[in-house]
């Protein structure tokens, strides 16, 4: 059983990864291959038996704790001000969905609908990014001003990257989701840096 000091901020983890992943495909066009599995997959898990049941084994969110920790160790050097902004869109973006029954309702549609693709399609086939993807375009995306994903043009302009991107801000969102029903708050961030903190490292010992 997981420690519950680790289980209380998985979530928070499982946000910071995907903006990782995010910024990592904008910046340079590469994929953590593991690390974007488990953050995509994670969508599609909307019974889950616990938290962690969500994203796998707890290695699979590596990323996501690295990132925590290089956020709140209290190092100005390790800080990323674009990281910070793509975890506050996504969790301003979950605030947004909350409020929109009619677009939760559509979105659980369309996650049932992609679950069932699965039954004739692998989960790395490309149209599964590409429906993870609209999902995003289509439901999440009007509900605020867009997420501005900065990176190289190289990369950006590539239809493929381009729905991993969105495709990644889903799962951010997701994770986002998670985050608030198991009693996690903006202000906890702010307020409860240590104890985050300390949940991130004791993941990390466990992983390594």
């Amino acid at each position: 059983m997981l420690d519950s000091r680790i289980e209380q901020h998985i979530a928070l983890a499982g946000v910071c990864q995907a903006a990782a992943l995010v910024q990592k495909v904008a910046r340079s066009g590469a994929v953590d291959t593991e690390a974007c599995e488990a953050s995509l997959s994670s969508i599609l898990v909307t019974d889950p038996e616990s938290p962690q049941h969500v994203f796998g084994q707890l290695s699979n969110l590596k990323m996501g704790y690295k990132s925590i920790v290089s956020q709140l160790s209290g190092r100005s050097s390790h800080k990323d001000a674009e990281l910070t902004r793509y975890v506050a869109s996504l969790l301003s973006l979950e605030r947004k969905l909350a409020a929109k029954p009619d677009a939760l309702n559509e979105l659980s549609q369309r996650i049932s609908h992609v679950q069932r693709q699965l039954a004739h399609v692998d989960f790395d086939n490309s149209k599964i990014i590409a429906s993870l993807a609209s999902i995003y375009s289509d439901i999440i995306s009007p509900l605020a001003p867009k997420i501005q994903v900065a990176g190289n043009n190289e990369f950006l302009s590539r239809p493929l990257n381009q729905q991993r991107v969105r495709a990644l801000l889903l799962a951010g969102v997701r994770a986002a989701v998670m985050w608030r029903q198991m009693g996690g708050r903006r202000r906890q961030i702010l307020f409860g840096r240590k104890q985050i903190l300390h949940s991130a490292t004791l993941a990390l010992r466990l992983i390594n």
